[in-house]
């Protein structure tokens, strides 16, 4: 369209409709990613949440999905503040930053303030605001311990400590921080939902350890017949009983310090393999080098990484450059639990693929 000709008044006329059209359609969109939130649209799609899903959808940041969802959250409750938003009175970079902070009960007197407010002034205000929520533990107790126990002729564990609050203080926040960057798996949903990705949390802190470099890191010892790692639904065991299903043990024998002692039906050691599947230290810093992140679309994740072997370790694939690639736990899970796949061609890209072998793509229609 050529617009060399357009008055300038018509053409700011226009450029002012543009705008309440754009205000509008933005007002919708959060409206629509606020219910699709309440539906767990991102469960099945391979994301850790639903701002990852966003960004993967429309080509956000993870940064600017998770501002619009709190946005669209906060306005339910903003009806003023929606209104003004719709008519493009505001805009969406000063409706992030007023759902930070605004309640119902100021917000008439804070929409008075923001319409005539930059949005870098609205930002401060809500850096302000935040800041003083920050609370500290005061308590001290003066006992501490942890304990575990395996139930269920050992397929589940049970971990129960007592700590003073400052250092249950500290445990919680280590992990509730890790919950901000790992995602629940696909099924977990509702009251669960908190809970199981504290238990990931736990887990996947623990992994660190076990795949550390030092020469006295943790050894994880499973009991597996051999059948067991060729048969999905065989299970295995660790020295204290715990029951492993043969997915699980494969994820682990791909990337983790674990020896697994191959026994006969009888119980009869007829094999033992290598302590560990890692890459070396020098390959490791390669991969993370060439990666750099975790290879899932948008997943931006460098911590808590691992190496995936493409062609499985358990299937006879080697601990080669060429056959490794980089994955946060979440996704390493996936692939090995969950039935999805990737592929890297000679051009370094990689491709996922879901469960039943359709391929993935960053976008609307496949998110």
């Amino acid at each position: 369209m050529d617009l060399t000709h357009e008055p300038t008044t018509a053409l700011i006329d226009r450029a002012a409709e543009a705008w309440r059209s754009i205000s509008n359609a933005q007002r919708e969109l959060l409206r629509i990613l606020t219910e699709l939130d309440r539906r767990d649209v991102w469960h099945d799609a391979g994301a850790h949440d639903m701002a990852h899903w966003v960004g993967n959808a429309f080509g956000l940041s993870r940064y600017r999905a998770a501002r619009w969802l709190d946005a669209g959250r906060s306005l339910e409750e903003l009806p003023r503040i929606a209104d003004a938003f719709e008519r493009g009175d505001l805009s969406v970079y000063k409706v992030e930053e007023l759902a930070r902070f605004v309640t119902p009960e100021d917000e008439d007197a804070v929409l008075e303030w923001a319409m005539e407010e930059s949005s870098g002034a609205i930002k401060a205000e809500a850096d302000r605001r935040r800041g003083n929520d920050a609370e500290e533990a005061a308590s001290i107790e003066d006992r501490r311990w942890l304990g575990w126990r395996y139930d269920d002729d050992g397929r589940s564990f049970h971990l129960q400590a007592g700590l003073s609050s400052a250092d249950g203080a500290v445990v919680a926040e280590a992990l509730d921080a890790l919950v901000r960057e790992i995602p629940p798996m696909p099924d977990d949903s509702g009251d669960q939902l908190v809970g199981a990705r504290r238990a990931d949390a736990l887990v996947t802190l623990c992994s660190t350890r076990l795949g550390r470099d030092e020469p006295d890191r943790a050894t994880l010892v499973v009991h597996a017949q051999l059948d067991t790692l060729l048969d999905a639904e065989a299970v295995a065991s660790t020295s204290d009983g715990a029951i492993l299903p043969a997915p699980s043990i494969r994820r682990l024998l791909c990337n983790g310090t674990v020896r697994a002692l191959i026994e006969d039906a009888g119980g009869t050691v007829i094999g033992v393999t290598r302590t560990t599947r890692d890459p070396s230290p020098w390959m490791m810093r390669q991969l993370r080098y060439r990666d750099g992140t975790c290879r899932f679309p948008n997943c931006h994740l460098r911590r808590y990484t691992q190496a995936h072997h493409l062609e499985w370790w358990s299937r006879g694939g080697r601990t080669e450059l060429d056959n490794l690639v980089l994955v946060c736990t979440f996704h390493h899970k996936l692939v090995h639990e969950r039935g999805w796949g990737l592929k890297r061609r000679e051009d370094g890209t990689v491709r996922w693929f879901r469960p039943d072998g359709t391929r993935y793509r960053a976008g609307p229609a496949a998110a």
